[in-house]
């Protein structure tokens, strides 16, 4: 292991421990590596650094050559959001089929075994899971990224989850703090502003992270949302009146909290990088994600140097940014004392071979179907409908349920059509070029958050008026009115939701009749 090296003095160091940055590459570079030693304490991967679960978890172990106790950090929600599976799709179903199924103890047992294929691979911190409340069915960025609507469900799988994963060792953070549910704007893009007032704050939207600090959560994340009832000026992540006077004073919070991406544009627009970071750790913030964007050796050190700046003229109390280092450095101290010995990966590939895995059990419990139209024993034609992926999701992760029904109904055609094309075209004449191309072949049509979209709706009312049989799939939030000679509503567009979909269409498994309400 990499001794810190003498010149680099204590405030650099714990600049440095604030940071978490992530690189390009399945490989740690060399400017990383030199960091750590400097005093750098977590690092963040993302989709482009996961290549196979062996490769993965030698990336870990090089990274703890060089600093045995470090944070490696990752955005595994499972469902739409997965890292660790970002090229073929999930093996779990997110939170909103979790929500849907409502089983406390099968949240448990997916967020359990999912931390351990996260341990298995050396990462210890997961950013996940998200608390918000999806209030908002418009909200462009939370979706099934939430359990739903209703706080208190929202709040006992919160609760559940973080003690799922924090059972075999890896830390869960908390996201996004006060509340990312209510929101029709992206932070990705812009600084999304909540007018709610206190009360419907407390009883709706800071319900679920109680819930996750009383379920012993180790980190939570701020949300980079504009909330005047909490703080008129700045947004969460920067505000003193709500990081520490409301998170730490009011809600008892003791574990680090970690930003959300520096680099979106509700901060880096506004504020910019550097001081939007000088900002977040001044107002209790003690650790800054970085990476999803910028990932270079340049970034990290303009943070460093900011911060260092700041404590020098006197913006950023010493102690301050002192306290920030420390809870870091506690909480990678904790994850090395809970999870043990990282394995080497392998876990990843596991099936089980006594029954299915509890992620295709959650997917197929949560699936919800509308009418009685009998199963395809032809192969179909499946139209994907397919809107702009939101940053948090990508684009990079295939979804649907063609690769499935192909599996089970060999010669399934499908072709996409992209939301610049729905934007573009006709609805009835989109509606014609899809039955052009499925030819007598019965219809699916696959549709995310087609409530949200008005092109994806004017589409499929075109082809359902022109196919009444058209088999409809919908893998976002369930919000519009069911469609269709058979309606199947997933909950999430993960891999196995789309096999679990796929088994309804082709009559392989149980099938629930049931009306969403």
């Amino acid at each position: 292991m990499t001794t810190l090296v003498s010149h680099t003095d204590t405030l650099t160091r714990d600049a440095l421990a604030v940071l978490q940055p992530g690189f390009l590459g399945t490989t740690a570079p060399d400017w990383l590596l030199r960091r750590l030693g400097e005093g750098l304490t977590s690092v963040g991967l993302f989709g482009r650094n996961i290549d196979t679960p062996e490769r993965l978890a030698a990336l870990t172990a090089r990274l703890r050559a060089e600093r045995g106790e470090v944070l490696v950090a990752i955005d595994e929600e499972g469902g739409d959001v997965t890292r660790l599976e970002v090229r073929h799709g999930s093996s779990f179903p997110g939170n909103r089929a979790l929500g849907a199924v409502d089983d406390p103890d099968l949240t448990r047992a997916v967020a359990r075994e999912l931390g351990g294929r996260l341990a298995a691979c050396g990462v210890n911190l997961n950013w996940a899971p998200s608390a918000d409340v999806n209030s908002n069915d418009d909200n462009p960025v939370i979706g099934v990224r939430s359990f739903g609507a209703d706080p208190e469900l929202v709040a006992r799988h919160t609760a559940a989850y973080v003690e799922g994963l924090q059972s075999v060792g890896v830390a869960a953070c908390v996201k996004h703090f006060p509340g990312h549910g209510d929101t029709a704007v992206d932070s990705h893009h812009s600084l999304p502003r909540i007018d709610a007032d206190l009360d419907t704050v407390h009883a709706r939207d800071l319900l679920p992270f109680r819930a996750a600090i009383a379920a012993g959560a180790r980190s939570v994340m701020s949300a980079h949302i504009l909330l005047p009832v909490l703080d008129p000026d700045r947004p969460a992540t920067l505000s003193g009146r709500i990081l520490t006077g409301l998170l730490r004073a009011e809600l008892g919070f003791r574990g680090p909290i970690v930003t959300d991406g520096i680099e979106m544009r509700a901060i880096a627009s506004t504020y910019g990088i550097e001081r939007g970071s000088v900002l977040a750790i001044a107002a209790g913030a003690d650790a800054i994600c970085v990476g999803g964007g910028l990932a270079d050796e340049g970034t990290v050190l303009r943070l460093r140097d900011a911060l260092v700046a700041a404590v020098r003229s006197g913006e950023l109390p010493e102690e301050r940014l002192a306290d920030a280092a420390a809870r870091v450095r506690g909480l990678a101290g904790w994850t090395l004392r809970a999870g043990g010995a990282p394995g080497s990966g392998a876990a990843v590939r596991e099936e089980a071979e006594s029954g299915p895995a509890v992620g295709l059990v959650a997917a197929r419990r949560a699936v919800r179907v509308t009418g009685t139209a009998g199963p395809l024993t032809r192969p179909p034609y499946v139209a994907a409908f397919t809107p702009v992926a939101n940053p948090a999701v990508g684009d990079e992760t295939p979804w649907g349920v063609t690769a499935e029904l192909a599996r089970l109904l060999p010669g399934t055609a499908t072709g996409s059509y992209s939301g610049s094309v729905m934007a573009d075209s006709e609805p009835a004449a989109l509606a014609a070029a899809v039955l052009a191309a499925a030819g007598d072949r019965t219809v699916v049509a696959v549709v995310r958050d087609v409530h949200r979209h008005p092109g994806m709706a004017g589409a499929l009312d075109a082809l359902l008026a022109a196919r009444p049989g058209t088999v409809v799939v919908e893998m976002g939030v369930n919000a519009a009115e069911p469609r269709g000679a058979l309606h199947i509503a997933t909950h999430g567009a993960a891999r196995v939701c789309g096999r679990a979909a796929a088994e309804v269409i082709a009559g392989r498994g149980a099938r629930t009749f049931r009306t969403t309400p």
